[in-house]
């Protein structure tokens, strides 16, 4: 239909267990442009280290507003950047059981939150569903920094769409997300 698809693909690889690109799709090159960094895949975030992947001819237009932005990266990053990319399957096993866990502590605190969740969601971030209709994400989120002394992430700094939704890090260390469920319990157990 003579349009072109970007498809922003960060999280293929966290907590999932068959990675797929659009452009594994037979066609996909002449009509698609995928998108991955690896802010996400290699807790490199703020490096800005990324790629586009697509044919000649959408590559070229990319380029030609890249390299107006900026004229590169700092060789140290790529250096760094690089030796990540060698990382082999076993090394995003280690980091998707490290996840894994995280992710099973961040549905207790969304479970002593009142809120639901999808549990197929993957991906480094939890997002739960306010199941109170009188209460905001705000004023949820408020509440858990006053009564709990936890940040939890509200929706709606995402949008409108968002205000009956949280969102959980799961780049915490599981102590520290076992002491924000236990800080949350108490806080939740004083309504």
């Amino acid at each position: 239909h003579g349009i072109v698809i970007v498809h922003d693909n960060p999280y293929s690889f966290i907590l999932n267990p068959d990675p797929m690109s659009i452009l594994s799709v037979p066609g996909a090159k002449d009509i698609a442009i995928e998108l991955n960094s690896l802010s996400k895949s290699h807790n490199m975030p703020g490096w800005r280290v990324g790629v586009a992947i697509s044919n000649p001819t959408f590559i070229s237009w990319i380029l030609r507003i890249k390299s107006n932005i900026d004229s590169g990266q700092f060789k140290p990053l790529m250096l760094a950047a690089a030796k990540a990319l060698e990382e082999g399957k076993e090394w995003h096993d280690g980091l998707n059981k490290a996840y894994s866990s995280r992710r099973a502590i961040a549905e207790r605190i969304m479970t002593a939150l009142g809120c639901s969740f999808d549990p197929s969601q993957s991906g480094l971030f939890l997002w739960g569903r306010i199941t109170d209709p009188d209460v905001s994400s705000e004023q949820l989120a408020d509440r858990m920094l006053a009564e709990a002394r936890v940040f939890i992430t509200p929706g709606f700094i995402f949008g409108h769409n968002g205000d009956r939704y949280i969102r959980i890090s799961l780049c915490a260390p599981d102590d520290k997300l076992i002491e924000a469920l236990h800080r949350i319990e108490s806080a939740m157990q004083k309504q």
